[in-house]
């Protein structure tokens, strides 16, 4: 049987093929937020001297900045502003339009992280520098008379340049006290570029720490990238491992018990071990490494594919989940047995159907869960 494919499909990208999440891009997050948001008009040259010292960072994928510190972890795609569009945006700057506002994450030390906005700023800070690109910054698709660099600009022009004011919305969560959802609806909802990005991408920037470092050290690992194939440039791969861990560990130490909708139990769970002070680093990699070393010599590198080509990840998490409880009662001796349990598990109607349908909803997890660990609870 193929996977069903509905409305409510999330289908994400992989470098072979696509990974089915049936439901993932239209959960709902319920809550009510008590948040903290005020506005502030920044001037310009105090934006570009705080992004240099570090105290405003704009964490991208793909670069490794020297003002961001190790501790924060990237999220912002690379730029994608075009040579007119910063042109054109440093030129209404000095001929004193209004540009668009920013978003800032409020940390609790005192640092700001760009929500929205980081073509905007960055293009900024290099216009002040007079490089971008590996190139000279001067303006060339503006007004004549603009047509410069920063360090030509005239003395007037340079201080209307400087004194411009950005308006900037400053956000920090007041409730609830111990997380950062509300700030992750935020930016789903202020994500509205071409390219939007996905839950895990927004994860790593709010919940940076070692169980996030953990998760990108263990996406290298040789048996998950023969099971997964090469690695997703949207964190796809990264976020399965973290929903293997997340269904593994429900309800152990605290760890949230299931309940949809699906990213935001991920997100409470990557917030409570955020610094692997819950589950040790050591034991989940052990755990991670054996189950999917085991499910790749004995099932082989489809198992995540039984009726198509394409991964599915509610296969994935309760073949995993079981694999690894069997796991920690012993080694498993006889890899037919592990091999005869998984066949006789996707051949199952009932299977089948918390796999490919509302794969989000309460029951169907619970189903494929209980399913998958009775089956390989038997392989010797």
């Amino acid at each position: 049987m193929m996977a069903l494919m509905t409305p409510e499909t999330d289908l994400c990208e992989a470098d072979d093929g696509i990974v089915l999440d049936i439901d993932s891009a239209e959960e709902v997050l319920p809550f009510r937020y008590s948040i903290t948001a005020y506005g502030a008009d920044l001037p310009v040259d105090g934006l570009v001297q705080r992004i240099n010292s570090g105290d405003i960072i704009v964490p991208r994928f793909g670069e490794n900045d020297p003002r961001t510190p190790d501790d924060v972890k990237p999220f912002q795609r690379s730029r994608v502003w075009s040579r007119r569009q910063k042109d054109r945006f440093i030129e209404s700057l000095l001929l004193g339009l209004p540009v668009p506002e920013i978003f800032l994450i409020a940390e609790n030390s005192g640092r700001h992280l760009v929500l929205d906005g980081q073509q905007r700023l960055l293009t900024l800070v290099d216009y002040f520098s007079g490089v971008t690109g590996g190139r000279e910054f001067r303006l060339q698709q503006v007004q004549e008379d603009l047509r410069k660099a920063y360090k030509e600009l005239d003395d007037d022009d340079r201080r209307r340049l400087e004194n411009a004011l950005i308006h900037a919305t400053i956000v920090r969560q007041d409730e609830p006290a111990d997380g950062l959802s509300s700030i992750y609806t935020l930016f789903e909802r202020i994500n509205t570029g071409g390219t939007q990005l996905q839950p895990h991408e927004i994860r790593v920037a709010l919940f940076h720490g070692a169980y996030v470092d953990l998760l990108a050290d263990l996406n290298q690992g040789e048996n998950w990238r023969q099971l997964y194939g090469r690695p997703s440039a949207r964190l796809k791969d990264q976020e399965l491992i973290l929903r293997f861990f997340a269904l593994h560990l429900e309800g152990r130490s605290g760890s949230p018990a299931y309940g949809p909708p699906m990213k935001q139990f991920l997100s409470e769970h990557l917030d409570h071990n955020r610094h692997l002070g819950v589950f040790d680093g050591p034991s989940l990699m052990d755990a991670f490494t054996a189950a999917t070393e085991c499910v790749l010599r004995a099932i082989g590198p489809d198992a995540f594919k039984p009726h198509s080509r394409q991964i599915n990840a509610a296969v994935l998490d309760s073949v995993l989940t079981g694999v690894a409880r069997r796991l920690e009662a012993g080694p498993v001796s006889n890899d037919n047995s592990i091999l005869t349990a998984y066949r006789s598990l996707v051949g199952l109607d009932e299977y089948q159907s918390a796999t490919e349908r509302a794969t989000a909803n309460e029951a169907n997890v619970r189903t494929r869960l209980t399913l998958a660990t009775d089956h390989f609870a038997q392989a010797e």
